[in-house]
Formats: C-alpha cells, sequence, structure tokens
C-alpha cells in the first residue's frame, strides 16, 4: 500500500519536517530529521526513476479526484531524472551541514536554516513532480520564499541585500508566470498540463496563446537566472551560508530549467515554436551571451563564490544552448548537463564551506587560497577536479554533456556554435586556472593555520560530490541514459 503513495510522500515527507523542526526547536534533532528525510527523498526518487524506466509514467491523483479535475502528480523520464537530481544532491549536503551550518549560523537561527532547507527540497520535488500549472506555482513560491531566508541567513550582512534582491526579482518572476498561466486557462479552460497541451491543439487564436509563453518565459527565465535575467544571482550564491549556496547552485536553477523544458516541449507543440518564430536565434543569442560575457566577468573576480556564481550564469547558457538547437542530441546534452553541473557547482561551493570552516573567515578571496594544497591537500584536490568538470575536461561529467551539445551543433550545421563551446569552455580555463595557481603555486600568508582538512563528515560529503564528478565522466548509464530518454519524451511530446 505505501508503494502506491510513494509519489505524494516524495513531497510530504520534506513538507511535513519543516514545522516539525520548527516546534522542537533543537539543532542536533534539526540535523537528524533533514538528513533522514534526504536520504527518504533519494530512495523515493531512485525507485521512481526506476519505476518510471520500466513501466512507463506514473499517475497520481490528489484526493482521488482524477485529472484534469482534480491535481496531478506525474512522473516521466524527465520529472524522474530531476527528482533523482534534486534528492541526491539533498543527501550530501544534509550530512555536511552541521558542522558548516554550526560555524556560520547564530546558534539560537540554526534550526530555522534546516527548516527552511526542507520547505525548499519539498517545493523543487514538488516542482518536479506536478502535472498542474497552479500547483507548479504555489511549490515555486515555497522553494523561493525558503530560498530568500536562507540566503539572508548569510553570515555578511551583505547576505540580508543579496536576499532583498532575490526576492523582489522572485516575486517578478511569479507574477509574470502566474499571468501566463491565467491567459492559458482563459484559452484552454484547464490547468492540467497534459490536458492543457490537448486542448491547445484546438485553439484558433494565437496572439493570447504567444503571450502567455512569453510572460512564463521571462518569469522562470527570472527564477533560471537566464542572461539577462541572471542580476541576482552572484550576490545570493556568494553571501548564503556554504551549506544554501551548494544546495541551490546545485538544484534551483537546474529546476527552473526543467520548467522551461515541460512548457516549450510538451505543453506548446515545438514545431510551430522553433520553425514559425525566431524561438531558436532567441535562445542561441541568450546562451552564447551568457557564456561569453558571465565567463569573462568571472576571470576578474576575486571573491571565488562570486567567480564560480558567474560560471554558473554561464554554464545555465549551455543549457539553454539546447533548448535552442532543439534536436535529440542538444536536449539530452542540456538535461545531461542539469545533473553534470549539479554534481560540479555542489562540490565546489561544499569545497568552499570547507575552507571557510578552517580559515576562519566569513569569504574565500583568491588571494586567501594561497597555499592552500599544503594546508588542506584533500580540499585542493576536490577543487581541481570539480574545476577541470566545470572546463569539460575528457574523463569529467562536464565534457559528457558538451559533448552532446557540441553534436547537437554539428546537427545543425552550426559550426560557430562549436566554437562558441570550445572557446568559453576556454575561458573556464582561466579562472579555474586562477584558483590551482593560488592553491598549488602561491606560498601561504604569514600567519595561515597549520594543516587541517575539514571535519571528516563535511570532507566525505565534499569528496563524495568530487567522485561523481569523474563517476559521471564514465558510467553514464543514468546521465546520459537517463538524459537521452527524457529528450525523446519532450521532441514527442505528451500529445
Amino acid at each position: 500500500m505505501m508503494l502506491e503513495h510513494l509519489v505524494v510522500l516524495q513531497v510530504v515527507l520534506p513538507l511535513m519536517a519543516a514545522p516539525v523542526i520548527v516546534l522542537a526547536r533543537h539543532r542536533g534533532f534539526a540535523w537528524l530529521a533533514t538528513t533522514a528525510v534526504s536520504y527518504a527523498c533519494l530512495v523515493i526518487a531512485v525507485a521512481l526513476a526506476s519505476r518510471v524506466a520500466a513501466a512507463g509514467p506514473i499517475s497520481y491523483a490528489i484526493g482521488n479526484w482524477p485529472p484534469p479535475w482534480g491535481i496531478e502528480y506525474r512522473v516521466d523520464a524527465l520529472s524522474g531524472f530531476v527528482l533523482v537530481l534534486v534528492s541526491l544532491t539533498a543527501s550530501f549536503v544534509a550530512p555536511y551541514a552541521q558542522r558548516s551550518i554550526a560555524a556560520e549560523v547564530p546558534a539560537d537561527r540554526q534550526y530555522l536554516m534546516y527548516a527552511m532547507y526542507c520547505l525548499c527540497l519539498a517545493g523543487l520535488l514538488g516542482i518536479t513532480i506536478t502535472g498542474d500549472a497552479f500547483n507548479l506555482f504555489v511549490f515555486l513560491e515555497i522553494s523561493s520564499l525558503a530560498t530568500y531566508v536562507l540566503i539572508a541567513l548569510g553570515p555578511r550582512r551583505k547576505a540580508l541585500v543579496a536576499a532583498y534582491q532575490y526576492m523582489l526579482m522572485g516575486t517578478v518572476g511569479a507574477t509574470f508566470y502566474v499571468i501566463g498561466v491565467g491567459l492559458l486557462y482563459l484559452m484552454t479552460g484547464t490547468l492540467n498540463l497534459a490536458d492543457m497541451a490537448m486542448r491547445l491543439q484546438a485553439v484558433g487564436e494565437l496572439r493570447p496563446v504567444l503571450a502567455a509563453l512569453a510572460f512564463i518565459t521571462v518569469g522562470i527565465g527570472l527564477k533560471l537566472a537566464l542572461f539577462p535575467l541572471h542580476q541576482w544571482l552572484p550576490n545570493a550564491y556568494a553571501y548564503a551560508p556554504s551549506m544554501a549556496a551548494a544546495f541551490i547552485a546545485a538544484t534551483a536553477t537546474k529546476v527552473s530549467a526543467y520548467v522551461l523544458l515541460r512548457f516549450y516541449f510538451t505543453v506548446f507543440d515545438p514545431v510551430p515554436l522553433f520553425e514559425r518564430l525566431p524561438t531558436r536565434e532567441v535562445f542561441l543569442a541568450l546562451s552564447i551571451a551568457a557564456m561569453v560575457t558571465a565567463s569573462l566577468v568571472a576571470v576578474f573576480e576575486q571573491d571565488v563564490k562570486r567567480l564560480f556564481a558567474y560560471s554558473s550564469v554561464a554554464q545555465i547558457g549551455y543549457i539553454t544552448l539546447g533548448i535552442g538547437l532543439d534536436n535529440q542530441a542538444s536536449l539530452t546534452g542540456s538535461i545531461a548537463h542539469l545533473l553534470n553541473h549539479g554534481v560540479t557547482k555542489g562540490a565546489i561551493f561544499v569545497l568552499l564551506g570547507a575552507v571557510m570552516l578552517r580559515s576562519g573567515a566569513i569569504s574565500v578571496t583568491v588571494d586567501s587560497l594561497a597555499g592552500l594544497a599544503r594546508r588542506m591537500p584533500l580540499t585542493a584536490f576536490g577543487l581541481v577536479v570539480a574545476g577541470l568538470s566545470l572546463i569539460g575536461v575528457p574523463g569529467t561529467a562536464g565534457f559528457i554533456s558538451k559533448w552532446y551539445l557540441i553534436v547537437g551543433a554539428m546537427d545543425r550545421g552550426l559550426w560557430w556554435v562549436v566554437a562558441a563551446i570550445v572557446a568559453t569552455s576556454l575561458i573556464a580555463v582561466a579562472y579555474v586556472w586562477r584558483v590551482v595557481e593560488a592553491a598549488y603555486l602561491r606560498p601561504a600568508p604569514a600567519g595561515a593555520a597549520a594543516r587541517a582538512e575539514a571535519p571528516a563528515g563535511m570532507l566525505a560529503a565534499a569528496l563524495g560530490m568530487v567522485v561523481l564528478c569523474v563517476y559521471f565522466g564514465f558510467e553514464t548509464s543514468f546521465s546520459v541514459g537517463g538524459a537521452r530518454d527524457a529528450a525523446q519524451l519532450l521532441l514527442r511530446g505528451l500529445r
């Protein structure tokens, strides 16, 4: 009986954990509950993804109200893939969080960090699993509101400004999304995504539909940090607590990319969108601009968290590039990059959190990494491996997704896009090298702390994500296999 309700338990477990943590107000219990929920969500996500791979999509009617009358939770190849990404990241970040939060957040607020983390996890999983457009908005707001608090609890006063900036832009994005959904409801009379896709085929007046798509694209683009709507992201990643930065960087923008894929390829008909409208040109232009501009800014950034935050803007460009190329290979690359970049950037931010813990500083600059290889050799090595994955060196996860994007560009005959992918990867070499050069080739500053790695629990979680950066570079049955299945679903559509 319990197996039948795994779909809803995926969301209910972290959603219920949050108020229990607030009522208990005990940081030890909060950490144990958060870790247990994170592992439970991973087990459920893997079970759901395996069941979808074996037997096809799963539909769960909330309250036994059949869709489209009631809210439907739906797991298919794409949503199953993203569920695993979100819960896998949570399973690494939660055990890492105990020492990280204890060092960066005042004791009387630590339980709030765990509660907001659980709410954020519930929201992201809910966005991924729901088949209802308005229910998606509800979960979008749950995750966003929790994220604002997570960022605001950062150790620097600038964290409040970063959270406020994100809240303003996030509110605008949510408003745009609701307007778009409202227009679609007026034209179709339904909020169920699958039913909406079917009814849109019979809609004769296209102007409101295209206006709805424009509103949804801008709204989700703000959440996604799609260039040039990315202004909130660098400060949010830089000033949030390390645990929050690692989780948000690995999951939040990836789930927003999932929503964009869902609307463009399964709700709307992608053929007229990409063949009759300049959709492809817009996505290619914005993606290339993100890849080039953000990478160049990262080269000159001194704050290491901000450096890798701008890198995230560039990596989001790779994901949207695959949408613009609109073929089997490019979509496989984009969806695989959700996972590959998620584990890579998660690894980098948890390792930077370990550096902050041992240095006692509230920020990490390039200069402060001097001599890191002698003080924290495993941490420095982990940063090198994750950096190589960010660049896309063969044998790492980042190479796999970039390779499929290159194949997709060649299938389109767009050699200039191939050149842009290679060129921006070379720019990534420049900013990753700044970190490597400081850690390995500069002497440690006078008075630097003695050699000491992060506590075992933190180090194990960080190196576990580093191992995944290499593992997914060789074993691609899930990353590429799951992404290929999802890409086939998108190109076929729900219809």
